[in-house]
């Protein structure tokens, strides 16, 4: 004798479902953009004629603005909150449950390491990044001309002057390097690259324009160099679309700015007493 008791199946387990949503307010991306290309444009000239102490103002106001910019982040995202819709459980209907979720820095970095083996192998990810993104940037410079000797001269009076010279500088350096890695990496690969991601609905959409952005941002190196710029910014943006996370591109950044800036003002000299008179 069959039972009359039906068996219902067991509710799905709790599922979230993230509704697409900017996480900041257009307007406050808008100003950010605006001010970072119009900054931009301004510094186009260079850094020509810049001794010790001009430099170290240089090096100071460099760390200080990018900080606030972090900061203008932090308060743009507290200003926009996305939708997360729930299947809850208990509910045989499948009812859902909307709720509120704010983006954190955390959200944009990607967490935190858990592990001591999870800091070892984004140290691992980002030396072998770090070469093939070197070797990259090498053959864009080759194509658009920017390792002719020709070029280096205008290099040296664009950027020359603005290299570290001597202990203290190079101290002073090292922490613009630290936070160039941290707030650009933030500001780029996190923000700009995830707000124009769900614009264009496009992950790699997001990724194309934040390295448009990015390069655009460093008119004060040339019209070549800013096309260098912008393949490493796409190259950043893969990086940290492929491991969700900024922290191995944090380590690269700063690691090729100390290297550039340490090395860069030896090679330029040198390089340059290559030129014919």
């Amino acid at each position: 004798m069959e039972s009359s008791e039906t068996s219902l199946p067991a509710p799905p387990p709790p599922v979230e479902q993230q509704a697409p949503a900017y996480i900041a307010p257009w307007w406050h991306t808008a100003l950010l953009v605006l001010f970072l290309l119009g900054f931009s444009a301004l510094g186009s000239g260079g850094h020509p004629g810049l001794d010790h102490s001009l430099r170290m103002k240089l090096y100071i106001s460099t760390m200080v603005m990018e900080w606030l910019m972090l900061l203008f982040i932090v308060w743009g995202l507290r200003r926009k909150k996305r939708l997360v819709v729930r299947h809850t459980a208990d509910d045989s209907q499948g009812a859902l449950a909307v709720e509120q979720h704010q983006t954190t820095l955390s959200d944009l970095v990607g967490g935190r390491w858990k592990t001591p083996e999870d800091f070892l192998l984004d140290v691992a990810v980002a030396f072998g990044f770090w070469i093939v993104a070197v070797l990259v940037l090498g053959a864009v410079g080759y194509l658009v001309g920017a390792s002719d000797l020709s070029h280096v001269k205008e290099m040296k009076e664009r950027v020359g002057a603005m290299l570290p010279s001597g202990r203290a500088e190079i101290m002073i350096w090292l922490g613009v390097c630290a936070t160039a890695g941290i707030c650009e990496e933030v500001i780029f690969r996190g923000y700009f690259q995830k707000q124009f991601g769900v614009l264009l609905k496009s992950a790699w959409g997001g990724i194309i324009v934040q390295a448009l952005i990015f390069g655009g941002s460093h008119a004060y190196e040339g019209w070549q160099k800013m096309v260098q710029i912008g393949v490493f910014g796409f190259l950043f943006g893969v990086l940290a679309w492929w491991r969700k996370s900024l922290r191995p591109g944090m380590m690269t950044h700063f690691a090729q700015d100390s290297v550039a800036g340490i090395a860069g003002r030896w090679a330029l000299e040198h390089a340059t007493k290559a030129l014919p008179k």
